[in-house]
């Protein structure tokens, strides 16, 4: 598939999947959705960890109204559905994201507002240079938040602190977002990318079936109680110390020197 509206590119064991749309700042149309699903489904099969981000002045500046309403949004004769290009285009994206096999980095440059910080969001790291921000746009357009946004801020930033971006609909700086908690890191605007690839390299010579478990631990944790959480634990255990990875880290160890991950 030949990519329009994102580039896709692997270098070594990662892939770099960026929204490239200049003339709508990476709007994120269903068609973009659409190109992203199938960039991360080939990502899942070639690389060993995935960065997201936005080539140009913006990272994603929210879904493009001029392809998600209109007569897409219902059948004839009936009302529109705002929700229905959600079920068809965007949350399978967002899923796809969340059940990715490996690490997922997201380095946010510029805007990230509306489904662009929840993409943002879904990182697994996330690491924004310092002009960028995080902006939940619904109110502005009579809507309310989506891709995730509703689900993520309250557990990255808490109920009230997400009420406040999606109620009053500013935008909230980078620096803020880390004092938050909401993100891992702020860098200069020239470091971003050398950064998010620095820990892509890092991540993707490791261990990846383990390094895979412990991204998916780590989600259902936050939807999961304490028992369930230590028997998720307990089958992902099983499954990382039947790699060869784990071998060979031992043997790493004993022999006191750096280890040599296969990702099998």
């Amino acid at each position: 598939m030949s990519y329009e509206l994102i580039s896709y590119e692997l270098k070594g064991n990662v892939a770099v999947i960026a929204f490239n749309d200049p003339k709508t700042m990476n709007a994120c149309g269903v068609d973009t959705a659409q190109e992203m699903l199938h960039a991360l489904e080939k990502a899942a099969d070639e690389a060993r960890c995935t960065v997201i981000t936005g080539n140009g002045r913006g990272f994603c500046s929210g879904a493009n109204l001029g392809k998600v309403s209109g007569p897409s949004l219902s059948h004839p004769g009936s009302k529109p559905d705002a929700g229905r290009p959600l079920d068809t285009h965007y949350n399978p994206m967002i899923v796809a994201i969340r059940e990715h096999p490996h690490p997922v980095i997201t380095a946010v440059n510029g805007a990230a507002a509306g489904v662009g910080c929840s993409i943002g969001l879904m990182g697994d790291l996330i690491v924004a240079g310092k002009s960028a921000y995080f902006l939940q746009a619904f109110r502005r357009i009579g809507l309310v938040p989506d891709g995730g946004s509703t689900w993520l801020l309250a557990r990255n930033v808490g109920r009230v602190r997400a009420m406040e971006m999606a109620l009053f609909g500013e935008k909230l700086p980078a620096d803020k977002a880390l004092e938050w908690g909401m993100i891992n890191k702020v860098v200069e605007d020239d470091q971003l990318m050398a950064t998010a690839m620095e820990w892509a390299e890092t991540l993707s010579t490791g261990p990846t079936v383990a390094l895979a478990g412990m991204r998916k631990l780590i989600w259902d944790a936050t939807e999961t109680n304490l028992g369930e959480a230590l028997h998720q634990e307990r089958l992902a255990q099983r499954t990382a110390g039947r790699t060869a990875d784990f071998g060979e880290g031992v043997k790493a160890f004993l022999e006191k020197r750096q280890a040599n991950f296969q990702g099998k």
